[in-house]
């Protein structure tokens, strides 16, 4: 994956990776992570889709080869805004979107205020109304360094810390270390600012938790998807129940022996977004 890099309109330099050809979808990563989070889905996006795949994969700013721009920018509007500014650089009106986690509220963000720019919504375990015990989840952890002092070392202690995971091979825990961590004489560093975790925690001090139908419902007209972990503590059966009850021609997938989120490259997650693709591409 060749990282290239694009001025946002503040001037931050930002990171991003462009590959393939043919249906431009813009790969928005979850909180904390960057384009990599696609790295298990793109080599099957050939066979999923016979007439291409163009990958674009942004990092946002402050997360791995983008510029670290501070707390009060680490904002869904601000990343919106982001990738909008990526797509008008390599000139694509309009592309579909695929949203891990974080990503997805950027796209359904988009949707209410660029629905123009869109060709699809796709989902990754997330949705309008996000459970407080998954947030306190990520509370726990966004913004530390690891006690871990290896990859290898992270990557042993990985299926016991991801509870809801199973079956999940050792190689893929010792990827995703890699993906999330840099290894350094003093440890196991986060490739992102740490600043991240102040404007995580301002975003969701307030109790009750605001939720956003509004924006899930402005993707009205746009072929949508959602793949939902079986185990996940962050999309609720029931939130994923009323999503499909406003939405009946959305697809959907839940993948089982995963939590939050899942790697997309499970074969329910292949088939949904098989299905996505094609939809898309027909509309």
């Amino acid at each position: 994956m060749e990282t290239r890099h694009y001025l946002a309109a503040d001037g931050a330099r930002l990171a991003y990776s462009d590959e393939g050809e043919g249906l431009p979808v813009l790969a928005l990563s979850g909180l904390t992570r960057t384009g990599r989070d696609f790295d298990y889905l793109a080599p099957h996006l050939r066979n999923i889709h016979p007439a291409g795949v163009r990958l674009i994969r942004p990092d946002y700013r402050g997360r791995g080869g983008s510029d670290w721009t501070g707390a009060a920018s680490y904002t869904v509007p601000q990343e919106a805004q982001d990738a909008l500014r990526l797509l008008d650089e390599l000139g694509i009106e309009k592309a579909a979107v695929l949203g891990t986690s974080r990503g997805g509220l950027i796209g359904m963000f988009l949707a209410a205020t660029a629905k123009d720019r869109m060709l699809g919504l796709a989902l990754n375990d997330v949705g309008p109304v996000l459970e407080r015990a998954g947030l306190e989840k990520i509370m726990d952890y966004v913004g530390r360094n690891p006690a871990a002092k290896t990859h290898v070392e992270v990557a042993v202690k990985m299926p016991k810390l991801m509870a809801g995971f199973a079956h999940v091979p050792e190689t893929r825990w010792f990827q995703e270390s890699q993906h999330h961590y840099i290894e350094t004489p003093e440890g196991l560093r986060i490739n992102y600012d740490p600043e991240l975790r102040t404007s995580f925690l301002e975003a969701f001090k307030v109790s009750p938790l605001p939720e956003v139908w509004p924006l899930f419902d402005a993707a009205e007209g746009l072929p949508l998807a959602l793949i939902r972990g079986a185990n996940s503590d962050l999309l609720s059966e029931a939130t994923a129940d009323e999503m499909r009850r406003r939405r009946p021609d959305m697809i959907f997938a839940e993948v089982p022996d995963r939590a939050h989120i899942p790697f997309l490259d499970e074969p329910e997650a292949l088939a949904a977004l098989e299905s996505w693709l094609a939809a898309v591409a027909k509309a």
